[in-house]
């Protein structure tokens, strides 16, 4: 099977926002204080971490669309899980267009990243989505295990691009208002 980059990065746009609907929604099982309790991880709480995630997602976005980074005082803008999971599933609803949108030529195409730092930093397309999508299973990976240390069972993220999880993938794809790639 051949497949372009492109497609590739349209799936794994799917990826992401179906694994962060599960583990967001395994998170809603936790009470207010066991979502914002101390753990160890490289951010000390699960709010600490999947706001991370939708952080860092925004950045990357706002440079690949072109709008500009607007860097955040406070890295953690949710404490609340329901205004925290609205606000993935809007970043990743972006970032899904985005590569629903994008043409191979697109990957090519130089972005500056504004970290704020007076760097002068350009990347492809290519290149930052791939970081992207690799920052997300990173974070997402820790929020797992500290999920695994809690009462509830953190959820299967990884069978997404196996061809027997597709029925299974195709319908929460379908419940969250997202076309199946």
């Amino acid at each position: 099977m051949t497949t372009r980059l492109t497609d590739h990065f349209r799936a794994m746009a799917r990826n992401n926002a179906l694994a962060n609907a599960r583990l967001l929604a395994a998170c809603a099982e936790l009470t207010p204080a066991e979502f914002i309790a101390r753990r160890v991880s490289f951010f000390p709480s699960l709010c600490e971490t999947l706001n991370h995630i939708l952080v860092v997602d925004r950045y990357y976005l706002a440079d690949l669309q072109g709008s500009g980074r607007v860097l955040l005082e406070n890295e953690t803008p949710y404490a609340d899980l329901p205004d925290l999971a609205a606000a993935q599933a809007d970043t990743d609803r972006q970032l899904i267009q985005f590569c629903d949108r994008l043409t191979t030529r697109d990957l090519s195409r130089r972005v500056t990243i504004d970290r704020k730092d007076g760097v002068d930093y350009r990347e492809t397309v290519g290149s930052i989505l791939p970081h992207l999508f690799q920052h997300q299973i990173h974070h997402r990976g820790q929020a797992h295990a500290m999920l695994a240390g809690t009462r509830v069972p953190p959820p299967q993220l990884d069978e997404f691009f196996l061809e027997s999880d597709a029925p299974k993938r195709d319908e929460a794809l379908r419940r969250m208002g997202l076309e199946p790639v």
